[in-house]
């Protein structure tokens, strides 16, 4: 899989298998160089926006999903709790809440170490992001606009029913 783009070559980019992903399942993606590309996934509760970064140099495919809204400072400490909440719950990837821009992310990276990404690695690193999103975003949810604390927030998030009414 190799091209010549931008007047050198590159060698298995996970880039380009995800930009074939992306274009399988009609989803809005922009890429933005040799090593960038962004994803717009709908969700249940909201659309979210995927960056991918290749890092040659590290041999790793980053991924991070940020959620379409923004934490307002008073609620940021509320948040920081929340998010670590949920981290501790999690086995791959983490939230982080970026003050400055005020967003929530999740964030993970794919270490292949000279290996070759395969199309299945793509897919769970893909998969466990938008999982994990998904999972989470009413929890953030109820922290910056119902003005929950973390605790509470989380143990909705957490329940699950069973059968339909």
């Amino acid at each position: 899989m190799a091209s010549a783009s931008s007047g050198y070559k590159r060698l298995n980019n996970p880039i380009d298998l995800i930009e074939g992903m992306a274009h399988r399942h009609d989803w809005q993606c922009d890429r933005n160089g040799d090593e960038e590309l962004t994803i717009i996934i709908a969700g249940t509760w909201t659309d979210y926006h995927v960056s991918l970064n290749w890092r040659e140099d590290l041999q790793a495919l980053h991924i991070a999903s940020a959620f379409d809204f923004r934490v307002p400072e008073q609620r940021q400490n509320e948040m920081y709790r929340l998010v670590a909440q949920i981290n501790e719950q999690l086995w791959i990837g983490h939230f982080d809440l970026w003050t400055n821009e005020g967003l929530v992310m999740y964030r993970n990276s794919l270490l292949l170490g000279g290996s070759v990404a395969s199309m299945e690695q793509c897919e769970t690193m893909l998969q466990a992001a938008l999982e994990s999103c998904e999972r989470y975003y009413q929890a953030f949810q109820f922290v910056v606009w119902a003005g929950k604390p973390s605790r509470e927030a989380l143990v909705s998030a957490m329940f699950e029913t069973e059968g339909q009414a």
